[in-house]
């Protein structure tokens, strides 16, 4: 179970990934923050954020139209 969730469900880019740098920045170090969106392109947007970020994405999945991002704070 993640620290926080996010649902930016809907959402189109950039949203996800502003909603989720705001997000991240209210949660400690080792916390985890779960990401939903709708994006097909938040695939690659959240990659690329964890990359540049240097935060860890522990889970990426998908449901349906539902993507599923674990990310956690370092």
């Amino acid at each position: 179970m993640a620290d926080k969730t996010l649902d930016a469900k809907g959402l189109n880019c950039p949203l996800p990934i502003l909603r989720a740098k705001k997000a991240i920045n209210e949660i400690s170090p080792g916390q985890t923050l779960e990401v939903l969106a709708t994006d097909p392109g938040a695939v690659a947007d959240f990659a690329a954020f964890c990359r540049t970020t240097g935060n860890e994405l522990m889970e990426s999945g998908q449901t349906g139209n539902v993507y599923r991002f674990v990310i956690k704070k370092v």
